[in-house]
């Protein structure tokens, strides 16, 4: 048998079949890349924490005709801005992981995420209007606006960043404790702040304590907390084994 005979029936080696889909392998990558973008968003969410200092002066009866620089108001501004885009990054980056849990919830969550930002945006737009007012020098007579701008930030972010963290962690908690994704100790915390966090703003709704209160703090802390470990978590560690990592077929709502 000559040399090229020899090479024409060389076997070759066969590629595993992959039905269309990438590998194995590309899909853990896309995995730990979907937990780490996810758990970097999350802890990109506190860094509106100053935002209750930097307000501050906005909160003063006479802001708008008063001294001193408006630039704190504007950092908090664009802080929370920030926070609005990461919390929609979150929901966005899980999405193509918790579908395969179920995917009206995570689409709610998606949905959540984006409401919550909205209100954000709309009490953001609230206090650059007081700084405009100040700005332009309207004078005493736009204390009356100026006041009542400030309460409708106070509203807005009753709903937005106090009652919708309690939907998203709802949402989120549910979908992560039944795929095990992560430790179940984490989304139990979330899921335990939830009605406590809810509790709080019905309080503060109707005026039996205050927003910036010992209760009404005490009751964030769960959603809080809940939110900073599940980011650590994220970028630390990433997702663990679990059924719906497994395939692509998706588990019962």
């Amino acid at each position: 048998m000559t040399m090229s005979e020899l090479i024409a029936t060389k076997p070759t080696a066969a590629k595993p079949a992959t039905n269309g889909h990438p590998p194995a392998s590309s899909r853990l990558n896309l995995r730990r890349k979907n937990s780490l973008v996810a758990g970097a968003f999350y802890l990109l969410t506190f860094v509106s924490i100053p935002t209750l200092a930097l307000y501050a002066p906005a909160r003063d009866l006479n802001f708008i005709v008063g001294p001193g620089p408006d630039t704190g108001v504007l950092f908090g501004g664009i802080l929370e801005i920030i926070v609005a885009l990461a919390g929609i990054g979150t929901a966005v980056a899980l999405f193509p992981v918790l579908k395969k849990q179920s995917e009206a919830r995570a689409l709610g969550l998606v949905g959540s995420r984006v409401l919550e930002a909205s209100t954000i945006f709309a009490g953001v737009a609230c206090l650059l209007s007081v700084v405009t007012l100040r700005q332009a020098g309207a004078g005493a007579e736009a204390l009356v606006i100026g006041r009542a701008l400030v309460a409708m930030y106070d509203r807005m972010f009753l709903v937005g960043q106090s009652l919708m963290p309690a939907v998203n962690a709802l949402l989120l908690g549910s979908l992560l404790f039944q795929s095990r994704l992560v430790p179940r100790v984490l989304p139990v915390i979330g899921l335990i702040g939830v009605p406590l966090l809810v509790v709080a703003d019905i309080a503060v709704l109707f005026g039996l304590i205050d927003r910036t209160s010992s209760p009404a703090v005490l009751t964030a802390i769960p959603i809080a907390l809940w939110e900073l470990s599940l980011g650590v978590w994220l970028v630390v560690k990433g997702f663990k084994p679990s059924p719906i990592l497994s395939g692509d077929t998706q588990m019962p709502t």
